[in-house]
């Protein structure tokens, strides 16, 4: 009962936010035009305006809704590169863990119980390289982000796991995106902020820990006495 209300909790908040297209308060177009006033409010009220933000940028990452990338634009434009990334950051990190802890709750053990014979070796892995495989899909622009809570909420991971790991691997996109803002005048889309040279490093950064891990494995069974036979 408390995972069917949970779930429909979800559901009437994303609906609301379709039905009434709230979705087109975050838009480039509308923090453009706002940005005067978003400044003179941080001018008079900075503390406010950073909680203000922290909750809106929670609010969309726990609900899975489109506009993070345009949030963490937003830190940069109105509290520069710095306080924006960490604010930026510190909101996606939480708001996807509420997102994970909701996956969890309402579908993990339905998932962990019905597929128990085919997941066990993924759960395995998990158990092993979680932290590695999270780092790189952090890093590597494949999947949205808000796919990557759900999914891993299905998973064994540990909660604290999920939340360092994630901090971590979002931080360098959220500096990127932050830094960006500070220059918002410049931009016409947002997919033009990340170049692709700036996409195959992120790539490249994503995917050396578990590579080296991998190796390191590799190189530790090789070096193994193996067991002599009777």
């Amino acid at each position: 009962m408390k995972k069917l209300l949970v779930l429909g909790v979800l559901l009437v908040a994303v609906g609301l936010f379709f039905y009434f297209d709230l979705g087109a308060w975050l838009t480039l177009e509308q923090l453009k035009s706002q940005q005067s006033a978003l400044a003179t409010y941080r001018a008079e009220h900075p503390v406010w305006l950073a909680v203000l933000y922290l909750a809106t940028y929670i609010g969309v990452t726990a609900l899975s809704l489109p506009g993070a990338a345009l949030m963490t634009l937003t830190g940069g434009a109105v509290f520069g590169v710095v306080q924006g990334t960490l604010l930026a950051n510190i909101a996606a990190t939480i708001g996807a863990t509420l997102a994970f802890l909701m996956a969890r709750f309402v579908m993990g053990d339905w998932v962990q119980s019905k597929f128990a014979d085919r997941i066990a070796p993924f759960n395995r892995g998990i158990d092993q390289d979680g932290a590695f495989y999270l780092f790189s899909l952090r890093l590597v622009p494949v999947f949205p982000f808000f796919i990557i809570n759900v999914v891993m909420g299905l998973t064994t991971i540990r909660v604290w796991t999920f939340f360092w790991v994630s901090q971590v691997g979002m931080l360098a996109g959220a500096a990127v995106y932050a830094n960006a803002g500070t220059q918002l005048a410049k931009i016409d889309s947002l997919s033009g902020i990340a170049s692709p040279s700036l996409l195959l490093s992120f790539v490249l950064l994503g995917l050396f820990p578990l590579v080296a891990r991998k190796t390191l494995g590799w190189l530790r069974g090789r070096r193994a006495p193996s067991t002599p036979t009777s």
